[in-house]
């Protein structure tokens, strides 16, 4: 069970869907598409009517290359989304930023989890998470979004990305967050090659020595495309489920995706044979 200001997030017994709701005009896969707001609150109930149990918003894209934008364009593009839905229903929110300004302004207007890409590289982030009592995904990346994908290297992928979510786990929960309010993802394509993204998937169930919840966001990535040779990101939604199935049944608690309705059907499916859910 994950406690996410006052909400719980049941983990364990089926697979729980994250839907994306990019509110920018840059993002890699649907970028510009729901920059008004109306049409991403009706995207939005889309995605809970088709099964998602949290809807993640970003006002600020992470894609390979993406230059940052300011606190207030980000809470400009975010707020009125967060607001609109928080008012409706009951599903959980999470927004998407490492800018601890910026969560703390969305947790009041409603969201309930901080997703976190540079986890904890904002040094308020911890203290406003543990004041607000939200949840927190902790994602491990190499380098920055702007430069990320120029080469990324390591010496030992699994053993350094393991390191360096359990030394987060330790300062979150150090800084006040409770343990139960806290969970990893290892950031796939996030200064990894096509490689160490397969690496990771390989030996995911590694990840379960955290003992936390395992979130996995792989949903139309760039190494999806090249080992299919698919430029276009909407035709990659077949290696995505792929990857979703292979991850619930090496670890996965959360994935984090655009197609959600055929995900969700992935989801169940995998659970159906894997956790033995009918």
């Amino acid at each position: 069970m994950m406690d996410c200001r006052g909400k719980s997030l049941l983990i364990g017994k089926r697979t729980r869907i994250m839907g994306i709701l990019n509110v920018t005009p840059d993002s890699f896969s649907d970028g510009g598409r729901y920059l008004d707001v109306d049409r991403a609150i009706t995207y939005a109930y889309q995605m809970v009517e088709d099964g998602a149990d949290i809807i993640d918003i970003g006002g600020e894209s992470s894609r390979p290359g993406a230059s940052p934008v300011s606190t207030d364009e980000e809470l400009a593009r975010v707020l009125p989304v967060i607001e609109a839905l928080s008012n409706r229903t009951t599903t959980l929110i999470s927004i998407d930023t490492y800018k601890s300004a910026v969560a703390r302004r969305a947790l009041q207007a409603g969201a309930h989890i901080v997703n976190d890409i540079t986890a904890l590289g904002d040094a308020e982030m911890a203290r406003v998470v543990a004041e607000m009592e939200a949840g927190l995904i902790l994602m491990h990346m190499k380098g920055v979004p702007r430069t990320m994908q120029r080469s990324p290297v390591y010496r030992n992928l699994i053993h350094e990305v393991l390191t360096f979510l359990r030394q987060r786990v330790d300062k979150a929960q150090a800084e006040g967050i409770c343990a139960d309010r806290i969970m990893v993802d290892p950031g796939i394509g996030f200064g990894k090659t096509a490689e160490h993204n397969l690496q990771i998937l390989r030996h995911l169930d590694m990840f379960r020595n955290l003992d936390k919840p395992i979130l996995i966001g792989t949903s139309r990535k760039s190494f999806i495309g090249r080992i299919l040779n698919l430029p276009n990101p909407d035709d990659r939604m077949q290696g995505t489920a792929a990857t979703v199935a292979w991850a619930i049944t090496h670890g996965a608690d959360v994935v984090r995706v655009h197609d959600v309705k055929a995900m969700c059907q992935v989801a169940q499916m995998t659970d159906a044979i894997y956790r033995d859910i009918d």
